[in-house]
């Protein structure tokens, strides 16, 4: 059974920073960075460019915005660590794909599973996005409800959780 870490935070709380390091901090040689950003607009285009630049060079970056599953059973025998960055913009896509709710929890479901059974360690990226007023908009309340349930669903089978505050990480488990 793989080791898995669930890292959440609020926005620039320092979540990806610390999950690389982590995997950095680690003595593999087989280091793989799972982007599920899209680069749809400009704002987003600068922002994957800025993490691609500031990611170190000891990883091999894979961009997969959708089938997370099929991409680690590609990683099965070429990685020791992978750093998942993250589930947060995985389920909008989702979302803006049309999925409905129960598959967008099937599809976590999988991938949670999937990451259990993996032979690598993973380290799992995550927004907090719960903790604010409750959006107006229905779209929006239905995303922070399923990001809730995902996450939980991560945090429950993860070895350890950590809620990342004004950089520092705090151990939830």
């Amino acid at each position: 059974m793989a080791r898995v870490t669930l890292i959440t935070g609020g926005v620039r709380s320092g979540k990806s920073s610390h999950a690389i390091a982590l995997a950095m901090g680690q003595e593999v040689a087989r280091r793989f960075f799972l982007a599920t950003a899209e680069a749809l607009d400009d704002e987003m285009r600068a922002r994957i460019a800025r993490h691609r630049e500031t990611r170190p060079a000891g990883f091999e970056t894979i961009e997969e915005p959708l089938h997370l599953c099929v991409v680690l059973e590609t990683l099965v025998g070429r990685a020791d660590i992978v750093v998942l960055d993250c589930l947060t913009l995985w389920v909008a896509n989702l979302m803006e794909r049309g999925f409905d709710d129960d598959a967008i929890i099937a599809e976590g479901e999988a991938l949670a599973t999937a990451l259990l059974r993996a032979p690598f360690e993973t380290i799992v990226v995550s927004g907090e996005v719960g903790w604010g007023i409750v959006p107006e908009n229905p779209v929006a309340r239905r995303f922070r409800d399923l990001l809730g349930w995902i996450n939980q669903r991560f945090a429950h089978s993860a070895d350890t959780v950590l809620l990342m505050a004004a950089g520092y990480p705090l151990r939830v488990k």
